[in-house]
């Protein structure tokens, strides 16, 4: 049995892909699609409109293939491509808003999640959250962006980005607090 490494066996389906094959296209949706939609569902809370961006994101990264350098992690590249589609489908649908009131801000976040949360039950919480929150939230807590880099990509200041950040925490552990306190049966 011969092993293929999977980087050059990725890179050769990308090649064939920028040639416009639809064989090499359909390889990197599948080995893609779920990751994408995952990114989609953080962002997006109804299933089939993050089905519809990703397969958004999917067509956009293949009219730009070409502009793929083969350098860094190509999944990267398709999930930076993602995200931006994400933002621009919460643009149009309105479900972006933010408040520019300015508050202390604190690193001083206790982390009170335990062992009774699935990742179902988290998704829900992060799903509740104002459109505002969410999204400040998603790019710095599950993307790794900066605040700088999402008030840019949001075109919003940057202490509303950090106010966003803040309020969403709190939002949050106000929720985890209130589900630690169903799940130990003290209420």
């Amino acid at each position: 049995m011969r092993v293929i490494s999977l980087h050059t066996s990725e890179q050769k389906i990308i090649a064939q892909a920028i040639k416009k094959s639809r064989k090499a296209q359909e390889q990197l949706y599948q080995l893609h699609a779920s990751k994408m939609l995952s990114v989609c569902r953080y962002y997006i809370n109804d299933l089939q409109e993050a089905e519809d961006v990703m397969v958004t994101a999917f067509f956009k990264a293949f009219q730009k293939l070409n502009t793929y350098e083969g350098e860094g992690n190509f999944q990267g590249w398709l999930r930076r491509i993602t995200v931006n589609e994400c933002i621009s489908f919460l643009r149009k649908k309105k479900q972006l808003s933010f408040t520019d009131a300015i508050e202390e801000y604190s690193n001083n976040v206790e982390n009170s999640i335990n062992n009774y949360f699935d990742v179902a039950e988290i998704q829900e919480m992060i799903d509740d959250l104002p459109g505002g929150y969410k999204t400040v939230f998603v790019l710095y807590a599950i993307e790794g962006y900066k605040h700088q880099e999402i008030a840019d990509m949001l075109q919003i200041s940057l202490s509303t980005s950090k106010s966003q950040l803040f309020k969403a925490r709190k939002v949050l552990q106000e929720k985890i607090k209130e589900l630690n306190t169903i799940h130990n049966g003290t209420r």
